[in-house]
């Protein structure tokens, strides 16, 4: 019998989406899967930034269309799913990149997993 591999996907694998679904709205959602604790140094929030940044990329360039159907005039939602409670500087951040993406016409949120909503 051969063993069953796992794939990761997580904030650590910088060049893949974690996660695509689309919810009961029909937004489009990509989720970021963040386990990692948050430092003082702000390797998180670098790892962070970068791993939205893909995620934008992704949007922009036109590859989502390749895994998601029917996107137009549908939401396109980032969404952080982080274990560890965010520290004052992730929240400034978080709140930062939201703005930034909102102008460019997708939306940002994030919740601590097992919470039932994230911020809007």
């Amino acid at each position: 019998m051969q063993g069953v591999s796992c794939i990761k996907m997580t904030i650590e694998q910088l060049d893949t989406i974690d996660f695509i679904s689309t919810d009961n709205n029909g937004d489009i959602n990509l989720s970021i899967s963040d386990h990692l604790e948050w430092d003082d140094k702000n390797e998180h929030i670098y790892m962070l930034q970068e791993k939205i940044n893909k995620y934008l990329s992704f949007i922009e360039s036109g590859e989502i269309k390749e895994h998601v159907e029917d996107i137009k005039n549908k939401p396109i939602v980032i969404s952080v799913v982080y274990k560890h409670k965010p520290n004052n500087i992730a929240l400034d951040f978080l709140n930062k990149a939201k703005q930034t993406i909102e102008q460019a016409g997708f939306y940002l949120k994030w919740r601590q997993l097992n919470e039932a909503q994230g911020n809007s």
